[in-house]
């Protein structure tokens, strides 16, 4: 988990999130956004809330009532209480990749299916990584995996290569429920499980204006039994939002509000976040440009309106439009990790391992994007500024002319310095072998599956869970 220095940069005057907010609700007044769900869309006419046939009119009123009842931080909870997680304040949490349907292969730059073996290595992966805090999810999508069951696979999986926080299944009201009955095996509670969250989910609207049945369904679930969710909107620019960046957070705040206003009709205080994986597209090619500077303004225009409702900030990743684990996917990762935790989010999803606009994950590009977020954790560190790092007796002493290398200051503060996971820093000799970035991520991503050794897990809990899976 990183711990930031400061909340997060700013792009926009309070004048002009007054305007985003204003224009916000005269597309909830005059717009709305559709519920496909009878159920939900009976929730919110309970409530007194407009509902014209399928579309849910949201009021200041509304808004002033219900969204502050979700809470500004929370604790999401692992069955190893070491890696329990808050998100909200200063802190930003990460996840890995999410959803891919696809592995790239290096060397051999092959793009194949995911498989339930690469879900597993890749569990591992994180694991064993000192900078991610949450696995489960669709970490990679099991594609030989019946998908009856694939939701429960992948959680045994998580749970039995790891002992971080968990993600759960957002696939419709039956698989959400399944999740939550899975995660009461784990901690061996009904009752923990009803009243911690240890399960955060990802609900995501469709852009434009509508929450479908399924997302619907799962976001009752979870809300009845107070678990964590992130409502997010995946809206494109020029095809399901506008083309102008504050048209589309208009936009997207209309659907991830009306979101979170169901989260808290349901269970007040209900842990939620406001959430985007919203982006440009470049209309030459009508595809997603995750790597751009205009998505990283969308994002840190994401950021500042939930700072603005007092909600926790999901937005950013390790995104890239490259292809392979290459320069490019390098720097447009840098980009958009540094950004997003400049930006004050608090919840990183695909955080490491991500190619191609979302649709492959790749081993060298996990390890490469895990050194990305170690430098990047320490850079939001900050400094301290006290008599023991100004030094000035150090500095009088030494006067003109003189060196440091020998002094008791540098010897009590030589392992300040963060040493680099992957990163090269010597000089150049040329008999030395010197292999390129990805050679050295697929070396160290080899390293650790070799080496890794599962978290103790209670014994009884994964055959319970096998039980379970098998009656699906």
């Amino acid at each position: 988990m990183i711990k930031r220095s400061r909340a997060g940069l700013d792009i926009f005057s309070e004048k002009d999130l007054e305007k985003i907010h204003e224009a916000t609700l005269e597309v909830l007044e005059k717009a709305g956004v559709e519920i496909m769900s009878d159920e939900a869309r009976e929730i919110f006419k309970s409530a007194g809330v407009k509902v014209n046939e399928k579309s849910v009119h949201l009021t200041q009123k509304d808004l002033d009532e219900y969204l502050n009842l979700a809470p500004e931080k929370f604790t999401l909870y692992a069955r190893n209480e070491q890696n329990n997680v808050e998100i909200g304040g200063n802190n930003t949490v990460l996840a890995p990749g999410y959803g891919s349907p696809f592995v790239m292969d290096y060397p051999e730059m092959n793009r194949r299916e995911s498989k339930y073996d690469d879900y597993i290595k890749f569990t591992k992966l994180a694991q064993a990584s000192d900078n991610i805090d949450v696995v489960g999810g669709v970490l990679v999508e099991p594609t030989d995996i019946d998908d009856k069951i694939r939701h429960g696979k992948m959680l045994e999986a998580a749970v039995k290569y790891s002992d971080k926080c968990l993600m759960g299944s957002a696939m419709g009201a039956k698989k959400a429920q399944e999740s939550l009955e899975m995660a009461a095996i784990v901690f061996e509670s009904e009752e923990f499980v009803r009243s911690h969250p240890v399960l955060i989910s990802l609900i995501n609207t469709n852009s434009p204006l509508t929450i479908d049945e399924r997302m619907s369904d799962a976001l009752m679930v979870h809300s009845k039994n107070k678990q964590a969710m992130v409502i997010a909107s995946l809206s494109m620019t020029g095809t399901t939002s506008p083309t102008t960046l504050p048209a589309s957070l208009v936009q997207q705040n209309a659907e991830i509000l009306t979101g979170i206003v169901l989260t808290q009709l349901i269970n007040p205080g209900t842990p939620v976040i406001y959430g985007s994986a919203s982006s440009v597209v470049d209309l030459k090619k009508a595809d997603l440009a995750l790597g751009s500077p205009e998505t990283v303004k969308m994002f840190n225009g994401t950021a500042q309106m939930a700072r603005y409702y007092g909600i926790p900030s999901r937005g950013g990743g390790a995104l890239t439009d490259s292809l392979f684990p290459d320069a490019q996917a390098g720097y447009e990762s840098m980009l958009n990790i540094m950004s997003a935790v400049n930006n004050g989010f608090n919840f990183i999803l695909h955080a490491a391992g991500l190619l191609e606009n979302y649709m492959s994950m790749s081993y060298e590009k996990f390890i490469i994007d895990d050194e990305v977020c170690g430098i990047v954790n320490n850079v939001a560190e900050g400094l301290i500024v006290d008599e023991d790092q100004l030094a000035v007796d150090e500095i009088i002493e030494i006067g003109a002319g003189g060196n440091y290398i020998s002094t008791d200051h540098t010897f009590s503060h030589m392992k300040d310095m963060r040493m680099p996971l992957l990163s090269k820093r010597e000089r150049y000799f040329s008999d030395q072998d010197q292999p390129e970035t990805a050679a050295r991520a697929k070396a160290k991503y080899e390293e650790i599956l070799n080496n890794f050794n599962k978290p103790e897990l209670k014994a009884g809990i994964l055959e319970k869970l096998q039980k379970y899976i098998d009656r699906l």
